[in-house]
């Protein structure tokens, strides 16, 4: 029995790596997605943003948010590289699972889609909190807007939103345009001032409020206007990607096939935009658009191939780097106009834009600095929806040799010039003095 049982733990070790889907930028496909949930019934109330990542090649692992199984890694590895949480008013996870734990997954470079609604618990709160995001602190208070409700809801409380104020950003909702607004009932939620890592993807008319729908205001609400976001993502410096939602359900198949006509506006829509642009953002979240690699720094000096151990002050080299995007199925060439090379030592002495291709390769050209020292390349590429770039390759840089300098310096001709002509004139004074009666 013994030895069966050291049998099987050896077969697991063996087998864990394989389970382990990490992230890879080489290929990053047929990722393993967990999803805590509430209830189970939300597996089929929200089956369509479920049916749309399998379709997308994600292994989703559905379990209950207090399961006493529940672990996010086994044996220091990583069981999953996606994790979702529709459990709202869950008090505590079950397992080895808790607020900590989920932070370190997203430190390690994992990503998050975190939805809440006006249950939410103080755990749930509390993760938000870590990625920079603040519920408002009434859990009674739901978002109301007088002015920007579905006409659906004329004569209820106005908490069913029609937003259409989202984030201008193709990398993050896609090229497509979303025509219909979005329906969303659900919590306000603001952004910490000191992170600038979170960035609002749908915001609340400058009408919108929070409070209780339910009992008049006594006292006017702290959260107004366009200064509440409805759903909110963060990029982590490591690039691990978070989604932060105050409305389950906006993820629901009955806001996905509701028709919608917000109020005031005399455009009606069969269908309402969330599946569109909750299918968009969860594209964003889990890499399947904007995401970028680099490859390594090339550089030589004009004329040349090779790569140098060592530039001369004055050198005109030659720098390139290639850089590829994701594009959900395979690398595409990345194309800017906005990436740039700096040849750094303590501060950038060189600063380039780099001219492309279109392919992919990114070069430019520029003479050595006429300071010696030990100097970097870097490439330090940050732009709105795209994962950053930080290169750097070293390098040093010499002064001439003594036998490196021209034999004559042109600029010192007048010098030569003067030197000359007082031998001439000594010669000509003596001459004139010795032989002169």
């Amino acid at each position: 029995m013994m030895n069966l049982s050291r049998s099987v733990a050896l077969i697991s070790l063996f087998l864990l790596p394989l389970l382990s889907f990490s992230f890879s930028v080489d290929n990053p496909t047929d990722r393993r997605v967990l999803v805590l949930l509430e209830d189970l019934s939300l597996k089929s109330s929200h089956s369509i943003f479920f049916n749309t990542l399998r379709s997308r090649g994600f292994d989703l692992d559905f379990k209950l948010a207090e399961d006493s199984k529940l672990a996010l890694q086994r044996y220091g590895q990583y069981l999953y590289d996606g994790l979702i949480v529709f459990a709202p008013s869950t008090e505590r996870f079950g397992g080895s699972l808790d607020s900590k734990s989920i932070a370190d997954f997203v430190d390690s470079g994992r990503d998050l889609i975190l939805s809440a609604d006006t249950s939410a618990s103080d755990l749930i709160r509390g993760i938000a909190t870590e990625c920079g995001v603040d519920f408002d602190e009434d859990s009674s208070a739901m978002v109301i807007d007088h002015s920007s409700f579905s006409v659906s809801d004329v004569d209820g409380d106005h908490t069913l939103i029609a937003a259409d104020d989202l984030v201008k950003s193709d990398v993050i909702l896609g090229k497509a345009k979303i025509e219909a607004p979005v329906l969303f009932r659900g919590v306000a939620h603001s952004l910490n001032p000191t992170n600038n890592l979170v960035l609002k993807v749908l915001s609340a008319s400058p009408s919108a409020y929070s409070a209780n729908p339910s009992s008049k205001l006594s006292s006017p609400p702290q959260l107004t206007g366009s200064a509440i976001s409805l759903v909110s993502v963060m990029q982590a410096r490591n690039n691990a990607r978070v989604v932060i939602s105050g409305s389950l359900q906006m993820f629901s198949d009955k806001l996905f096939r509701s028709g919608v006509q917000k109020a005031g506006s005399p455009n009606k829509y069969e269908k309402s935009g969330n599946e569109q642009f909750v299918t968009e953002l969860s594209k964003w979240v889990f890499h399947e658009r904007g995401h970028l690699k680099a490859g390594s720094l090339v550089h030589h000096r004009v004329g040349e191939t090779d790569e140098p151990a060592i530039y001369r002050i004055k050198d005109d080299l030659e720098f390139a780097v290639e850089i590829l995007e994701w594009s959900g199925k395979s690398w595409e060439p990345y194309v800017a106009d906005d990436v740039q090379v700096q040849f750094y030592m303590m501060s950038p002495y060189v600063l380039k834009t780099l001219s492309t291709d279109k392919k992919g390769l990114f070069h430019t050209s520029f003479k050595v600095p006429d300071v010696y020292g030990v100097f970097q390349f870097k490439v330090e590429y940050e732009k709105l929806g795209y994962t950053t770039l930080s290169l750097s390759k070293q390098i040093p840089v010499r002064p001439y040799r003594h036998n490196e300098y021209e034999r004559f310096i042109p600029t010192a001709y007048p010098y030569y010039g003067a030197c000359f002509t007082t031998m001439a004139g000594f010669f000509v004074f003596s001459f004139v003095y010795l032989y002169h009666k």
